[in-house]
């Protein structure tokens, strides 16, 4: 019959902990009185060389007088007194010492207790630093683990705590199957995106090649001809959609291969490439960059510029413009996308980063975007430990911000 528990608790430890030190510092304080007393006792008063007995209340009362004639006290100083004035002497000095063992007893058994209560806070700062050393660890760890994001692979670390089998254990062990479960979880996502990115594209690629061969056959009808071109419109208004969802995936869940990039290339790389969409749509693409030096992963910060300068392009008016501009501040690498456009309430804008949302509230239009690029690019930024800020613009438009790490 087991009468003992298997296990102390935090609880139990923490309460043996401090009644053990209360008792070492309650030992230590009577032991320094006692040692002050003593010493008080010792250095108080003239020291008494010799004395005869003074007469006691059983003595005979015909002897008194002899008594007290023939009772003598020799001090230290060499001072011999004899009879009452003996018997005077020695009263004051039983009084001296009374006194001088209160004061030892308040004035220096205050000081010692200040002493032990020092000593006592140093000795409990570090006992309770020890017992709570394994609650560190676990939230020093969390701190690790939150501060990474799951792009980076940061679920895989775990506590692993080491240890008596207490409340500290089973939290750390709580937390390792809890963070393990996010891992698989986010493993799992990662195949998905992985097996979306072929199962999804694959039959929208067939389905445009078998509209495309109908509509050249040579007997199409122009009827068989205009359905054909809405056919392509829809399907490429799909393989845009499907693009962006996964492209958000990969941003949130994917790993980043972090390399040296200037953002200067890449600006200027994208306003080449975005040149025809915004000659075609009448609006003036402008750079201005300086050498802004980032690290990350070099195609998904193309595609957060990409997202940026075509949202300026596809949501602007007739002789627009959009500027893109990009600086090194503050140990921050800056990217700026300003636009032309209908005006944006400011009490709107921060629904522009929720995916599908858009501020004409149209899901149907072929020939807009899909309600997703805002989103991929915040997580693009949040990827890379940066953030996203965006506001109107006076006049119309946006003014959107990204800030990444130098």
């Amino acid at each position: 019959m087991r009468i003992l528990p298997n296990r102390l608790s935090l609880r139990s430890r923490l309460t043996l902990t401090y009644a053990g030190l209360f008792l070492l510092a309650g030992g230590l304080l009577l032991a320094v009185t006692y040692g002050l007393f003593v010493n008080q006792l010792d250095s108080g008063g003239s020291m008494i060389v010799k004395a005869t007995r003074l007469p006691g209340p059983g003595d005979d009362p015909d002897a008194l007088q002899q008594l007290l004639d023939t009772t003598y006290v020799e001090t230290q100083k060499g001072d011999v007194l004899t009879g009452p004035q003996a018997r005077d002497w020695l009263l004051a000095q039983r009084q001296e010492l009374q006194s001088a063992a209160a004061e030892s007893l308040l004035i220096q058994g205050a000081i010692a207790l200040v002493v032990v209560l020092i000593i006592a806070c140093v000795l409990g700062w570090f006992i309770s630093g020890r017992v709570l050393a394994p609650l560190h660890t676990v939230t020093a760890t969390a701190h690790r683990i939150s501060a990474v994001p799951a792009a980076d692979m940061g679920l895989g670390e775990r506590i692993e705590l080491k240890g008596p089998d207490d409340e500290v254990k089973e939290l750390a062990d709580a937390f390792d199957a809890m963070v393990g479960r996010l891992d698989r979880s986010f493993a799992g996502q990662r195949r998905f995106v992985a097996n979306a990115s072929h199962e999804l594209r694959t039959p929208l690629t067939v389905g445009r090649a078998m509209v495309e061969l109908a509509m050249h056959r040579p007997d199409a009808s122009a009827d068989l001809r205009t359905l054909g071109s809405d056919l392509l419109a829809l399907n490429a208004r799909h393989e845009a959609l499907i693009s962006g969802l996964l492209d958000l995936a990969g941003a949130e869940n994917g790993p980043i291969d972090r390399q040296p990039v200037d953002l200067a290339d890449i600006v200027e790389h994208v306003a080449d490439l975005t040149g025809p969409e915004a000659e075609s749509a009448g609006v003036e693409v402008r750079t201005d960059v300086g050498e802004t030096p980032t690290s990350g992963d070099a195609i998904l910060l193309e595609r957060l510029v990409a997202n940026l300068v075509e949202n300026g392009i596809r949501h602007n008016v007739a002789d627009g413009w959009v500027e893109a501009r990009c600086r090194y501040a503050d140990e921050h690498a800056e990217v700026v996308v300003t636009n032309t456009g209908p005006e944006v309430p400011a009490y709107e804008v921060a629904e522009l980063f929720q995916p599908f949302r858009r501020l004409d509230r149209d899901r149907v239009v072929v020939g807009r975007g899909v309600g997703l690029g805002l989103s991929i690019v915040e997580a693009i930024a949040r990827a890379h430990h940066g953030s996203v800020t965006a506001r109107p613009r006076e006049g119309g438009g946006l003014v959107v911000q990204v800030r990444l790490p130098g």
